[in-house]
């Protein structure tokens, strides 16, 4: 075999809490990672030629040595102490700068997928540590579960159970969102009790409401008030909360099945600018 397509899913932060800066510059967090059925597609190809060629179909996208999936290829091979040339093609879904994961996703997808393609059988355990050092993300999107809680800059993962399928609609405004940007203004609040119970297992939608939190809401809907403009309108179209998804610009509402998602999209008023998804929980 060599070739092999993979989807990529997006993911949101059910809750992102920031406990304070640490030593190396990145933030201490407590969060939750959910990945949703938004995909985007990755095609792997072993060739003879040697190097790494990306190509996406967004022509906004550098294929070249700054997008994730290269790096992950280059990563992975470097490790493996394969010199085989490797092509790329990503067919974007998941918008860009959208606090969705997409770039962590593909450099995770990379990194199984030429595990898989390559016949080097590193375990789980190692393709985290290659992720680590791509992006605090990358470890969730080679972790084997849908949902985890997330220490440290993200990177030490524990399992959630999910005993059903949670149902959204993700809205995407149209801008993205800096993510060192975000973190770089927030401020600290010392004082505040940071820590909340994280759910070892989410039975349903009434145990997720209490724990929709993101530290970063306040900071970014300062600049871009957009964002809380979506955040009303899902809740009035019927979502039972609404969050931003990391450092955004996505914002989620949450319904507890695919019939009442559909019925609050039917109320969204939406520009043109906007992009609008309803997905569910990737199921284990």
């Amino acid at each position: 075999m060599d070739e092999l397509t993979i989807r990529s899913p997006a993911k949101i932060n059910l809750t992102l809490r920031i406990l304070g800066k640490r030593a190396d510059g990145y933030h201490e967090l407590q969060t939750i990672l959910h990945k949703i059925s938004l995909y985007d597609e990755i095609k792997l190809r072993l060739s003879s030629q040697p190097g790494i060629a990306v190509t996406i179909d967004d022509p906004t996208i550098p294929g070249d040595a700054r997008n994730l999936a290269y790096q992950a290829a280059h990563a992975f091979l470097q490790s493996a102490r394969i010199s085989t040339g490797v092509s790329i093609h990503i067919r974007k879904n998941i918008p860009v700068g959208a606090g969705l994961g997409g770039g962590s996703s593909n450099a995770a997808a990379v990194l199984k997928g030429l595990n898989k393609l390559l016949g080097c059988n590193l375990t789980n355990s190692s393709l985290k540590k290659l992720g680590v050092a791509l992006g605090a993300d990358v470890p969730f999107f080679v972790y084997t579960k849908n949902t985890a809680r997330a220490g440290g800059i993200g990177d030490r993962l524990s399992p959630v159970t999910l005993e059903r399928p949670l149902w959204f609609i993700v809205l995407y405004p149209g801008f993205s969102v800096a993510t060192a940007w975000a973190y770089r203004n927030y401020k600290i609040l010392t004082n505040k009790a940071k820590h909340i119970r994280l759910l070892s297992s989410i039975r349903d939608i009434h145990q997720v409401l209490p724990i929709l939190v993101n530290d970063l809401e306040q900071v970014v809907v300062e600049q871009y008030p957009e964002i809380q403009k979506i955040k009303n309108g899902l809740i009035k179209a019927g979502a039972y909360g609404s969050l931003m998804s990391g450092s955004g610009s996505s914002v989620f509402g949450i319904f507890p099945d695919e019939k009442r998602a559909q019925k609050a999209l039917s109320k969204l008023a939406l520009s043109p600018h906007q992009r609008v998804f309803i997905v569910q929980s990737v199921v284990d």
